[in-house]
């Protein structure tokens, strides 16, 4: 794992500075602290700060090819990369080191440009072709790592972030009202666009080549919802498959030279990757854990439970509001986009108890909802299509309140409530984006915060548009749970949880994620799977639940799901308001920056620092609010 920057001449001709790449890797210090390298001619500068985890001491990067023509800089793992190097071993490569970077230099070799399919892995690559004079910036299929980059004149910086490329004395750091516009939709922004003006990201599944300045984004992965599984449909049968693979996933993320933890929610998901991790390894597993004092979000009893049950060692830390408040300005940094959720603090503050531990390396359960339909957004999305054959049916309307449990709906207006807010567009089940448009409509009443000069930037702009360009060509065809299955595994996976509450709260303090529920062999499983196998009934991750049964705790089997959260409101406002929300909230840095209209927040801040009910909506635009004002305070010229 590392952080990986550089710079290439579009015209000019100029040697490239390595004092520039060493303080673009001086930026991102905390997803490398061990060690950094750097290439450089007059074409191109490449840059590596590394976190050792394989091969300690023979990975350094940059790494070249046998006659220094290829040269690269990686930032990721690449877990089969033991069976990638004996192929290439029997063609005839020579390696000098034992890294999975140079196993990708002699495959590029080997392949060609169908490398990246071969690959089972996370990686963001940028690999120098001296031969084509080209250079190649890659992403793994569902965007685990990030690379950036962006163009200035006769030349193009990259880098795992954009703080990287502000480095640069030529490149500022301004939001992009669009960007907002997306955030404050679907809570992230949608590749290749950032939160930065002029700032793209390598999509997911994309890589992006520069040969003699001209610069081409290319496709060689995407999400294919309705792919044939070549095992049998029962329910058992496809739940030992899934056990089979799931387990394969794990045994190929514990190749290390560094001890390997886990992630311990007390969920399905994490429990599973924990007790099939456990039978790997011979020593006692360590687990990490967070623990709420507000019971609303809490799940140690769960925690307990399955540390009991499966004899790990844990160890939690317990998130108080105070510490999510004092730590929310760290979290945004390191995210380097809005959020509209606390919910990445603890994941910051978690990632550094891993850190302070001695552990660079961390199995999660991140995933397995997204694959596998463990979302209460499926349950929603089928409720209502079965409400809406029967739109005046008095019954069916009740079946709501079953939906999210952790959160007392009734207290809102009863079943009148349910029932006007879950009816709306009831009838347009034929919109491809049925299943998320209420969550995105609920969200995007935050747009009434915007000032009118981001109102007028945003006009006529419709981000729902720019989405359903983007879809795959037989997206209207799928089943209805196919549709809503790829939306959030693009969208809030691969483009919000990976990165915000992922990659950047784990590498903040060096601490390297992996997730097998994403190795390629169980995603491309699971989505193919019949939709009843993954929701039977309204009872989710059926098949999952079948795997796992005989390996876990039933009370962990049989809860309910409950989506990670944290607390918002009580953190900002009470007697452990942090001192910097009256700053970023003051009438004078609202109009000094730009985004919001003071009155408007002003109203909104009156209510939340009042004793009435304060909406999920208003909620998610005080973080959002407060998350873009310290953007902007961060990195302001």
């Amino acid at each position: 794992m590392c952080g990986i920057a550089g710079k290439i001449n579009l015209k000019s001709t100029e040697p490239i500075d390595p004092n520039l790449i060493y303080h673009m890797l001086d930026a991102i210090h905390h997803r490398g602290p061990d060690d950094n390298g750097v290439f450089a001619n007059n074409q191109v500068g490449l840059g590596s700060a590394r976190l050792s985890i394989i091969d300690l001491a023979g990975g350094r990067q940059p790494i070249c090819n046998e006659d220094d023509t290829i040269w690269i800089v990686f930032n990721g793992e690449i877990y089969n990369y033991l069976e990638l190097r004996s192929e290439l071993e029997s063609a005839g490569h020579v390696f000098r080191t034992h890294s999975d970077t140079e196993v990708l230099v002699h495959l590029y070799e080997e392949r060609g440009h169908d490398w990246l399919l071969q690959l089972n892995g996370q990686f963001a690559i940028a690999l120098w072709d001296q031969r084509q004079h080209t250079l190649i910036l890659a992403r793994d299929r569902l965007g685990v790592r990030p690379i950036y980059y962006t163009v200035n004149g006769g030349f193009l910086l990259f880098a795992s972030e954009a703080k990287a490329l502000f480095a640069h004395p030529g490149i500022k750091a301004e939001l992009d009202p669009v960007s907002l516009a997306q955030v404050f939709t679907f809570w992230t922004t949608l590749s290749p666009r950032s939160s930065f003006r002029n700032i793209l990201s390598v999509p997911p599944g994309h890589y992006v080549t520069i040969t003699n300045g001209d610069i081409k984004v290319n496709q060689y992965w995407q999400l294919d919802m309705t792919a044939n599984c070549d095992s049998p449909r029962s329910l058992d049968e496809s739940a030992e498959r899934l056990r089979y693979l799931l387990n394969d996933a794990i045994r190929l993320r514990l190749r290390s030279d560094v001890p390997i933890g886990a992630y311990l929610s007390g969920g399905l998901d994490s429990s599973s990757i924990t007790a099939l991790t456990s039978r790997h390894i011979e020593t006692r597993l360590k687990t990490f854990s967070i623990a709420f004092g507000e019971q609303a979000f809490d799940e140690s009893h769960y925690q307990n439970a399955t540390n009991k049950f499966l004899k790990v060692e844990n160890c939690a830390i317990q998130c108080k509001l105070k510490d999510i408040g004092e730590a929310f300005p760290q979290a945004v940094r390191h995210a380097e986009m809005p959020l509209l959720r606390t919910a990445p603090v603890p994941m910051f503050l978690l990632s550094r108890l891993v850190h302070e531990h001695g552990f660079k390396v961390v199995l999660t359960g991140e995933g397995a909802d997204e694959i596998l339909g463990g979302y209460d957004i499926f349950k929603e999305a089928k409720m209502r299509r079965f409400w809406a054959r029967q739109p005046d049916s008095k019954l069916r309307p009740l079946l709501l309140r079953r939906l999210y449990p952790y959160i007392n709906m009734m207290a809102f207006g009863g079943d009148a409530y349910l029932k006007t807010f879950f009816g709306r567009n009831l009838a347009n089940t034929d919109d491809p984006f049925y299943s998320h448009q209420l969550r995105w409509q609920n969200t995007a009443r935050c747009w009434r915060f915007f000032s009118a000069e981001v109102q007028e930037a945003v006009k006529g702009y419709d981000p729902l548009v720019e989405l359903a360009e983007s879809l795959p060509s037989g997206f209207k065809t799928w089943d209805p749970f196919a549709q809503s299955q790829y939306l959030e595994i693009t969208i809030f996976l691969s483009e919000y949880l990976l990165s915000s509450q992922g990659d950047r709260m784990g590498m903040a303090h060096s601490v390297e994620g992996r997730y097998p529920f994403l190795d390629p062999r169980v995603v491309d499983y699971s989505v193919g799977l019949p939709a009843h196998l993954k929701m039977y009934g309204l009872r989710e991750k059926a098949v999952l639940k079948r795997a796992m049964s005989r390996l876990l705790p039933p009370e962990t089997i049989n809860r309910y799901k409950q989506p990670y959260r944290a607390p918002i409101r009580s953190v900002f406002f009470g007697e452990n308001c942090p001192e910097y929300v009256a700053e970023c909230l003051s009438p004078e840095n609202l109009r000094e920056a730009g985004y919001f209209n003071p009155e408007t927040v002003a109203g909104l801040s009156a209510k939340c620092g009042s004793e009435g009910r304060v909406s999920e909506t208003e909620e998610m635009a005080l973080v959002g609010i407060l998350s873009v004002q310290l953007l902007h305070s961060m990195w302001r010229s």
